[in-house]
């Protein structure tokens, strides 16, 4: 699949221009990630891209989220790699998704709540990514208040994971949503 393709999927599945920037937030730190590790960014790109295509149909009974969007992919016959990622990125909220068991997988799992992190920071900080510094975002991240519905200790299992420090992560997230700052509003 393509990012064309992917896309193609994605805005026939999900409306909300707020969803739609998310994926593209994951999509974006997950091609930087990839390059940080040598892999296939186009490979990764799609899995960040997808990872939420259902969320809109599937927010009110979440038992079907990841399930439903993994029931598009392999009727459209994706890489694998993609499904794997975005079922690992169920674990510990839908049952059944398994653990992350490599670092495409461990990726996602950690950026996806980074992106809406750096989100509520660039919000505070005039609505402007180029504003946000990776030492504001760390300057909030122990707030436990600020930005209350995202889990930091999902972001934190980057060092153990992935073997980069915090800092670096989260840098690597911000640069990456920072060069794509007009398709999110941002």
């Amino acid at each position: 699949m393509d990012r064309e393709k992917a896309l193609e999927l994605l805005h026939s599945k999900m409306q909300n221009q707020n969803l739609r920037r998310h994926c593209y937030s994951v999509e974006a730190v997950m091609r930087a990630l990839a390059k940080h590790f040598n892999e296939d960014p186009d490979v990764w790109g799609i899995a960040g891209l997808l990872h939420d295509a259902d969320y809109e149909l599937t927010k009110d009974d979440t038992t079907k989220h990841v399930v439903t969007v993994i029931s598009w992919l392999k009727q459209m016959g994706v890489d694998h790699n993609i499904i794997n990622a975005i079922n690992a990125h169920g674990w510990k909220f839908v049952q059944g998704c398994p653990e992350p068991a490599n670092k495409m997988e461990w990726s996602l799992y950690c950026c996806d709540e980074l992106t809406g992190l750096i989100v509520a920071v660039a919000l505070v900080k005039g609505k402007k990514l180029e504003n946000v510094t990776v030492e504001s975002i760390l300057k909030k991240f122990p707030k436990k208040d600020f930005a209350a519905g995202v889990d930091r200790n999902q972001i934190k299992l980057c060092e153990q994971k992935l073997g980069i420090p915090i800092n670096e992560f989260v840098g690597i997230a911000l640069k990456s949503m920072q060069e794509i700052h007009k398709d999110l509003g941002l």
